[in-house]
C-alpha cells in the first residue's frame, strides 16, 4: 500500500501565502489531489500552533487528523466526502541568516517534530535565543544550520532536519549565492544526522544523484505550496517494506506513524516503510533552473555561461546563477551513465538509477496546467476549475488521473484534447521554456516544435528543448 506525502506546506501565517491555507481547506484539497499525509507547516508561529492544536487530534503516533466536529463540515461533493481524509505531520520551515567562512549564508531547513510537546520545546529554545517567532510562519533566525541542528538533537533525537530546496541560489544549502559546497561544510560533525534533502522545484533526483554527498541519503520531493491548488505538485511516495507490517495491516485500517516515516527517510532496512518513488515537477519549470536576470530579460544556460561568462550584458552585474549551472559545478560529470529511462505499460516515462542507490521518479505537469493549455485558458478561469473538479470527482484524484487512469477513460470524461495532453505529459513529449531568476518556466504541451526566447544582448534567438 502506498502513502503519498507532501511534507512541505505553509499556512496563512506565512508571507505571500493564501488565506485559504487552513486545515479544513488543506484536507479538502488533499482529497482532490490524492495526498495521504500533509504537513501542518509553520508550527513555530504561536497563533498557528494554537490553531492546529485545537483542530487536530492524534490518529497514530506523531500523525494527526482533523477533529470530527471540524471534518464533518462536508462539501457538496459526495465522492469527495467519502474519501479518506489525509493526516498531518508536524513539519515547518525555518530560515537561518548568518555569516560563515566570510560569507553571508541564508539557508532554509525543514524541521519534523514527533509531537506537539517537542514542537513547543523547540519554540521555547528558539525564543530563549532571541528568535522572533511571531513575525512570520517561516521565521528568520540568526542561528547557523549546524547550531540549529545541534539544538534540535539536544531536545530530542527523533527530530529531523532536512535542508529544503537545496539548490535555490539564495536560500538552498548548495545555492550559488549563499550556500555551501558540501553538507560537511554546512553542518560539520553533525552532517551525519542529515538523512535526506528536498530537491526543490528547479531540480529533480537525477540532478541530485550527481552529488557524492547524497549517495546514501534520501532524495525527497515536496511542493512548498503557498496555496491549495499548488499542493502535491511534488510528492514523496512511501510503501510498506516490512513483510510482517504488510501482513498485519493489509487493509484500509493500515496505520503508519511518524517513526515509520522517519525510518524510511533514514533508509532503515528494518523499518516498516521505504521510499518507493517521487513525483516531480519538470525542473525546467522551476523558478531558478537557468541563470539570468529577470528584469534584463537575459537567460543563460550552462553553455552560455561557459562561453559568455556570468556577467549580465545589459546591466553589467553578476547573473543569478541557476540550479543547472550549480549542479554542473558540484556534481559528478559522469552521472548520466547511471540514469535509465523506461516507458511503463500505461505510457509513463520513469527515470531509474542503474546503481539502485535511489528510488525511481516520474516527472509530471499539474493537472490544472494541462487543462488550462488544453482549453486555451488560464488555471484560474472558471471553466478550467470546473473541469478539474469534475474529473477529480469522477476519477478519484489528480495523482490517480495523472499516473493510473486509462487514457480512454479520461477521454470519455474530459474529451480527446485533455486526454491527449495527459498522455503527452506521461511520455515526456513536451517542452519547457526554462525558468530563471525567480520566474517560472513555461510548459508547452502542444505546438512546441520551437520555443524562441529573446536575449536582449543581441536579440539572438536561442532554440531550447527538453532534457538539458
Amino acid at each position: 500500500m502506498d502513502f503519498v506525502a507532501d511534507l512541505h506546506l505553509h499556512s496563512k501565517y506565512s508571507r505571500a501565502v493564501s488565506r485559504d491555507m487552513i486545515l479544513p481547506t488543506m484536507v479538502r484539497w488533499g482529497k482532490k489531489k490524492g495526498i495521504d499525509i500533509l504537513s501542518t507547516g509553520d508550527w513555530t508561529h504561536p497563533l498557528w500552533l494554537r490553531e492546529i492544536k485545537s483542530q487536530l487530534e492524534e490518529k497514530s503516533e506523531g500523525l494527526f487528523k482533523l477533529k470530527s466536529q471540524i471534518s464533518n463540515l462536508k462539501t457538496t461533493s459526495q465522492n469527495l466526502n467519502l474519501r479518506k481524509e489525509p493526516l498531518f505531520l508536524l513539519s515547518t520551515e525555518i530560515a537561518s541568516i548568518y555569516k560563515q567562512g566570510e560569507k553571508l549564508r541564508r539557508i532554509h531547513n525543514l524541521i519534523f517534530s514527533p509531537n506537539f510537546e517537542i514542537a513547543e520545546k523547540i519554540n521555547k529554545e528558539l525564543g530563549r535565543r532571541g528568535c522572533n517567532l511571531h513575525s512570520d510562519g517561516r521565521p528568520i533566525i540568526g542561528i547557523s544550520s549546524k547550531n540549529l541542528l545541534e539544538i534540535l538533537l539536544s531536545i530530542d533525537k527523533r527530530i529531523l532536519l532536512i535542508p529544503c530546496h537545496v539548490w535555490t541560489p539564495h536560500f538552498g544549502i548548495y545555492g550559488s549565492a549563499s550556500g555551501f559546497d558540501s553538507l560537511d561544510e554546512a553542518f560539520g560533525e553533525f552532517s551525519k544526522y542529515i538523512y535526506g534533502i528536498e530537491t526543490g522545484l528547479s531540480s529533480d533526483p537525477e540532478m541530485n544523484w550527481q552529488m557524492g554527498d547524497l549517495k546514501t541519503r534520501s532524495i525527497l520531493s515536496f511542493s512548498d505550496a503557498h496555496s491549495p491548488p499548488k499542493m502535491g505538485r511534488e510528492c514523496t511516495v512511501f510503501t510498506a517494506q516490512n513483510s510482517k507490517f504488510k501482513t498485519q495491516n493489509h487493509s484500509s485500517k493500515l496505520k503508519i506513524s511518524y517513526e515509520d516515516i522517519r525510518s524510511a527517510i533514514k533508509r532503515d532496512p528494518k523499518g516498516n516503510l521505504k521510499i518507493s518513488y517521487t513525483i516531480e515537477f519538470y525542473p525546467e519549470e522551476g523558478k531558478y533552473h537557468f541563470s539570468g536576470h529577470r528584469n534584463c530579460r537575459v537567460v543563460f544556460g550552462p553553455e552560455d555561461i561557459k562561453t559568455k561568462g556570468n556577467i549580465c550584458p545589459v546591466c553589467a552585474r553578476r547573473l543569478t546563477e541557476g540550479v543547472l549551472y550549480r549542479v554542473g559545478q558540484l556534481g559528478n560529470k559522469n552521472s548520466s551513465l547511471v540514469v535509465e529511462e523506461k516507458i511503463s505499460p500505461n505510457g509513463i516515462k520513469w527515470y531509474t538509477d542503474k546503481t539502485k542507490r535511489h528510488p525511481p521518479f516520474v516527472k509530471l505537469v499539474p493537472l490544472l496546467e494541462i487543462i488550462a493549455e488544453g482549453l486555451e485558458s488560464t488555471v484560474t478561469s472558471i471553466k478550467v476549475k470546473e473541469m478539474f473538479d469534475n474529473v477529480c470527482e469522477e476519477l478519484n484524484s489528480e495523482i490517480n488521473i495523472l499516473l493510473k487512469t486509462g487514457i480512454s477513460e479520461i477521454q470519455k470524461l474530459a474529451g480527446a484534447r485533455i486526454a491527449e495532453g495527459i498522455d503527452k505529459v506521461r511520455r515526456g513529449a513536451i517542452v519547457v521554456d526554462p525558468g530563471f531568476d525567480g520566474e517560472y518556466g513555461t510548459v508547452k504541451i502542444w505546438n512546441h516544435n520551437k520555443i524562441e526566447i529573446e536575449n536582449k544582448e543581441d536579440n539572438a534567438k536561442i532554440q531550447l528543448g527538453l532534457g538539458f
